[in-house]
């Protein structure tokens, strides 16, 4: 291997390690801060909130979307559920009158216009302190509401995000995602304590109203509207909090054709929105956001990419090798014999070792996310899917994405 190459890789590694570890130590830093958030049960006086639910052909989960809602261990007169209908062509307006009887239920129909003119639609309806939003095929827990209400005694707090946990998955492209949402519930517990969460996520992110009339309403975002409503936060300096045991359930993506398709979207929206705010970029006025965590939520598209694709091509150049070496002298004999291992042999060069320290800090950041999730951290099916086949199928949506971005293709909701 060329100088040049090791030295690329070095500094390959040096990012990828010097990036989880500030992870890591921020969240030991905050433990006991955690434990102090998960004691505070209620708030003194909760304030008033209108949640708006828009949705598109959602006739199989909206019902137990506004149930959950419905649920909700929250005062009902403080409560009012918007739903917008943007234009749906199956079941879902039929579903909906089935809700119309309940006195903090809205319920609205449009034109399809896309989610975010749905989302604006209803913050002019919206009488409440606090708006939020839930994609309507989420479902959240009884006390998520009480939990995320706790945050906003705080004037300084302008929007809460929740934890996301993937609903009932049921094959092997829903466990990747479980545990990839683990992993997310930890980065964005971390993410928040630095002041650096740039995703205001579908599924029950809550604003002050004031933030809209200040800043202005969602735009389509690239497709990615929750992501850039929270940059342009960011930008102007408002800040969001994470309430980590805030439970909302998400349907997540049963196929790899849908899954490619949500992350297409979700990676070029990034990669459009970071160039739009790209003013954030190693800015000492935004803090960690602008010097670290940005720059290295681009740096890491290409960082992955460039792993990947080096084992990919590492196991086919050693399997290519192993088969060639049979053709030629045929199978090895095998016995116990020929079984021995010599210390002399074993390879002892620093980017192996470094790699191998970044492997295993991986997945103890995927497994303290699994812990905040779930209460205990352990190796579970979920997780070796995850680190397994996520290798193999990331690729497919992370170079689509440069590709549209790079040539301005545009990429489309559906």
């Amino acid at each position: 291997m060329s100088g040049f190459s090791n030295g690329f890789i070095y500094v390959i590694i040096f990012f990828s390690l010097y990036f989880e570890i500030f992870l890591f130590i921020t969240y030991l830093e905050k433990r006991e801060v955690m434990k102090k958030e998960e004691s505070k049960k209620n708030t003194k006086t909760l304030p008033s909130v209108s949640i708006i639910v828009p949705c598109y052909n959602e006739e199989k989960t909206i019902g137990k979307t506004l149930l959950s809602l419905l649920n909700l261990n929250y005062p009902k007169d403080k409560l009012q559920i918007i739903v917008i209908n943007d234009g749906s062509t199956d079941s879902t307006a039929k579903v909906l009158k089935r809700f119309g009887r309940h006195r903090n239920v809205d319920i609205f129909h449009k034109e399809n216009g896309g989610k975010y003119t749905a989302l604006n639609f209803g913050l002019t309806q919206a009488r409440g302190k606090l708006v939020g939003c839930l994609d309507a095929d989420s479902f959240v827990e009884k006390d998520s509401l009480k939990k995320i209400a706790v945050y906003f005694e705080d004037k300084s707090v302008m929007s809460v995000v929740p934890s996301i946990i993937v609903h009932s998955p049921s094959n092997i492209i829903q466990f990747v995602q479980h545990a990839e949402y683990q992993w997310g519930i930890f980065l964005r517990k971390v993410l928040s304590y630095v002041g650096s969460l740039y995703v205001a996520p579908g599924p029950f992110s809550i604003f002050r109203r004031s933030v809209f009339e200040k800043i202005g309403n969602y735009t389509d975002g690239h497709c990615t509207e929750d992501l850039e409503i929270a940059l342009r936060m960011q930008k102007h300096h408002y800040r969001i909090l994470n309430a980590h045991n805030a439970f909302v359930h998400t349907v997540a993506p049963p196929t790899l054709k849908k899954l490619y398709r949500q992350r297409l979207r979700w990676t070029y929206g990034f990669l459009k929105n970071a160039l739009d705010y790209r003013e954030l970029f190693f800015k000492k006025e935004y803090g960690h956001l602008g010097s670290i965590v940005l720059p290295m939520a681009v740096i890491t598209i290409f960082i992955t990419l460039y792993y990947i694709i080096t084992a990919l091509w590492t196991v086919g150049e050693k399997t290519l090798e192993y088969v060639t070496r049979i053709q030629t002298v045929g199978l090895p004999a095998l016995s116990l014999e020929s079984f021995h291992f010599d210390l002399f042999f074993v390879n002892i060069d620093s980017i192996l070792f470094l790699t191998l320290a970044l492997f295993i800090l991986t997945i103890t950041l995927l497994l303290l996310g699994k812990r905040i999730a779930e209460g205990h951290w352990n190796v579970s099916k979920d997780v070796l899917y995850f680190l397994l086949l996520y290798p193999l199928i990331a690729p497919l949506w992370l170079l689509k994405a440069i590709y549209d971005v790079a040539f301005a293709r545009k990429v489309q909701w559906r």
